[in-house]
């Protein structure tokens, strides 16, 4: 019949998917050695995230996305040789 299909992703995930190329696309245009820097705190932060978000936590989730939005535009500011991190603390939200 037909082969089979990968799962649809919603429009979010593919929002997130785009912002985390974005952030590995403008990181090559840094020095190899923040280039290695940017990848592995990008990776960490987008793993981190993944675990510790609820998936259904919308609101929180377009905020980071903002957020990372406008940390990307900083990035790929010629100006900016670094990178730097940002602790926030992810709301707890009741589960049923």
């Amino acid at each position: 019949m037909g082969t089979p299909s990968k799962p649809r992703l919603s429009g979010m995930q593919k929002q997130v998917l785009a912002l985390y190329r974005g952030f590995l696309r403008a990181a090559r245009s840094k020095s190899p050695e923040e280039r290695s820097r940017i990848e592995s705190i990008v990776s960490a932060e987008f793993r981190r995230n993944s675990s510790q978000v609820d998936r259904k936590n919308f609101q929180y989730i377009e905020y980071l996305l903002r957020r990372g939005k406008k940390q990307l535009d900083q990035l790929k500011s010629p100006a900016t040789v670094g990178f730097s991190t940002l602790n926030v603390q992810v709301p707890q939200t009741k589960r049923s």
